[in-house]
């Protein structure tokens, strides 16, 4: 049996044991941290404050508004020389909406009649027109981009190499024509018609009628009277 003494030895050099892998974990974590702290990245905005460029008032009804998306399949094909080594080709997808909006800031003197006994208003209008298209940033991405090896080694002397902005604008022009091509316009007048109508029957007016100037803005769109109910 082994004496007191030599248990007194083995828990000795157990308990030095212990300390000493303790200091050696502390040791590693200490020195690790050290390491890192050289190549710590922190973020300082250095930006700064937004600049007001101008203050507008506002004064169209924004009577309808149409969302399109568009899908882009453009290719730059280089002659006589296979794709992988020159040319690119890009897929493209767009979200984007365009609003029809009526002017009402420069309304003429005799934009708004008002019968002798107050119960009946005839009001003219500016035709609906439709505002550029907006892209949606979120939604709007490059679905696929394949360039060619040239190409590739090009992109490094350009400071912006795979640029979106020319792909936003051909979108854009897709969109607005897509949207000239449905009834958005001639939606927003009968929005406009309809709000004016409430609005002015709340007034205590009994016939409504309201008017657009110029030729129909699409077929089927032409002026037309709104009488009261009842």
């Amino acid at each position: 049996m082994a004496s007191h003494r030599d248990r007194g030895r083995g828990f000795g050099t157990i308990g030095a044991a212990v300390v000493i892998a303790g200091l050696l974990i502390g040791g590693v974590f200490v020195a690790s941290k050290l390491v890192q702290m050289p190549f710590t990245t922190t973020t300082k905005d250095h930006s700064a404050p937004p600049v007001l460029l101008d203050l507008t008032n506002l004064a169209d009804f924004h009577g309808a508004q149409a969302q399109f998306q568009v899908t882009l399949d453009q290719e730059q094909d280089v002659r006589w020389i296979p794709s992988f080594i020159a040319g690119e080709r890009v897929q493209f997808i767009a979200v984007g909406t365009v609003d029809a909006t009526v002017d009402f800031t420069n309304l003429s003197d005799g934009a708004i009649v008002i019968s002798d006994d107050g119960t009946a208003a005839t009001i003219t209008l500016p035709r609906a027109t439709a505002a550029e298209p907006v892209l949606d940033l979120e939604l709007s991405h490059v679905m696929n981009r394949d360039r060619g090896v040239v190409n590739r080694v090009g992109g490094l002397f350009t400071d912006n190499p795979t640029s979106e902005h020319e792909l936003m604008l051909s979108a854009s022009d897709r969109i607005a024509e897509a949207a000239a091509a449905t009834d958005l316009l001639n939606r927003a007048e009968d929005n406009v018609k309809s709000m004016l109508y409430t609005m002015l029957r709340n007034l205590g007016f009994t016939s409504v009628d309201i008017r657009f100037d110029g030729s129909p803005a699409q077929p089927g769109g032409a002026s037309s009277s709104i009488p009261s109910e009842g």
